[in-house]
């Protein structure tokens, strides 16, 4: 466990390493030589193609492992068939506040635009450089229908040609959900056994990803190499106020809609909730991972917050994966101000939409290094935003890691107080122990 823990934070001063070199060298060749033809000759040949490769790799992933992850997780809701009615309405908290949480993500970062106020031309001009593959993007997402129509749409008709266009990822996820709904209600031998496929093609996309990961300091160097050749210092102006953006959001979600959560549907008082799972919310910030964070969670929900331990195992292992409020605030504000700095304007639907694939895009990401990257990549081919855009954010990703983590575990606990609050007071302790191993089992740290 120590080694894997040493590679992890390797990969991510690596990773600030490669922001810092493409950072500098960049703004070096802005200040004294805009505009050379060899910087042009070496974006084209050498960076820009460095950087595509490492995407492919990525978006070549990506559907796989949304896919399985969204199928293992509504399936594996039924292997507990005692509490299937405590997990249908954790299935509903989870989609409500993490709407909730993704709406106010998208509030603040359109009030304060983060990323407004870049030159227009310049960030066209940078546009242009990929025109092909964003330019395919653009005019998919030209053609794509509006108003109900927009909605029937989710429902795929053919799900090979959802399987190959960014566009349609929220059909996938549609099928996703509506095939695992199907792996939930079907108990055969052979439904099991498919469910146990549907678990491999995770793991082995998750391994497969951590091996393309091990590229992102290489490909983060040349992205930023051709992100400040060309908008220079305002590059690090806007860089300082999307984080800022980022930890207002989160701070609005921890302060102002857990506590309103905890004292009209958790029976808690707030002040007393952060102090008794003060050990969680420190842990999670310094492992920067949910999973990790689990045993101790589990242990803060039994000793300090005294949750029966049917209700809390459930709710903590289940949100654990599937109960991402950080990381879908931190994907909605991404994608935003991505798209601010790059002077596109999305529409309501569009930003919806958005919201809609950070939720069910957060199950695919727990417990991934950098999870978030593929995610967020994925999203902005969707809107028309080019993604070797996500450089620019990456060199403050573990930061914001370590905040993100810390508000998704914070909020399984607020999730775990709220279903035990609507438990009756009787159903607690008459099975404290039961599947109780099951539980921890279920996601090892």
């Amino acid at each position: 466990m120590e080694s894997t823990g040493q590679r992890k934070v390797s990969l991510q001063v690596k990773m600030l390493i490669g922001f810092l070199v493409g950072l500098i060298a960049g703004l070096a060749v802005n200040m004294t030589q805009p505009g050379a033809d060899w910087v042009d000759t070496f974006t084209t040949y050498v960076t820009g193609p460095i950087g595509q490769i490492f995407l492919r790799l990525l978006f070549m992933l990506v559907i796989p492992l949304l896919f399985s992850a969204l199928v293992v997780g509504i399936s594996e809701m039924g292997e507990i068939r005692s509490l299937r009615r405590v997990g249908l309405r954790t299935l509903a908290y989870t989609v409500v506040v993490s709407s909730i949480a993704v709406a106010v993500s998208l509030i603040v970062v359109n009030l304060l635009q983060p990323g407004a106020g870049v030159d227009r031309e310049l960030a066209a001009s940078l546009l242009a450089e990929s025109a092909g593959r964003a330019g395919e993007i653009v005019r998919t997402g030209a053609e794509q229908p509006s108003g109900i129509n927009a909605f029937i749409s989710i429902i795929p008709n053919n799900l090979v040609e959802a399987l190959g266009s960014n566009s349609a990822i929220l059909s996938v996820m549609f099928f996703a959900l509506f095939f695992g709904i199907g792996l939930l209600i079907t108990d055969t031998p052979n439904s099991r056994l498919l469910q146990k496929g549907f678990e491999g093609v995770f793991d082995v996309t998750m391994r497969l990803i951590l091996i393309v990961i091990r590229l992102a300091p290489i490909a983060v160097a040349c992205f930023m190499f051709n992100l400040a050749a060309l908008f220079g210092w305002d590059l690090l102006v806007r860089l300082s106020a999307y984080v800022g953006v980022v930890l207002l959001a989160l701070a609005i979600q921890m302060f102002i809609v857990f506590p309103a959560l905890l004292v009209t549907l958790g029976r808690k008082n707030p002040i007393a909730f952060f102090r008794e799972t003060q050990e969680a919310s420190v842990m999670a910030f310094s492992t920067a991972s949910s999973n990790a964070t689990l045993p101790t969670a589990l242990k803060v929900a039994d000793e300090r917050l005294h949750l029966p331990r049917r209700v809390s195992r459930f709710v903590l292992t289940i949100g654990a994966t599937a109960n991402q409020n950080g990381t879908a605030m931190f994907e909605g504000v991404t994608v935003i101000f991505l798209a601010q700095f790059f002077g596109i304007d999305l529409t309501l639907w569009q930003q919806v939409t958005v919201m809609l694939v950070c939720i069910l895009g957060g199950i695919g990401t727990a417990g991934v290094p950098a999870g978030s990257l593929p995610v967020v990549a994925l999203i902005l081919a969707m809107v028309g935003i080019q993604p070797e855009a996500i450089a620019l954010v990456l060199g403050v990703d573990r930061f914001l890691d370590m905040c993100r983590t810390t508000l998704n575990v914070v909020g399984d606990l607020v999730a775990a107080q709220v279903i035990s609050a609507g438990e009756p007071a009787e159903a607690g302790p008459a099975v404290a122990g039961e599947n109780s191993d099951t539980a921890v089992e279920a996601h090892p740290s």
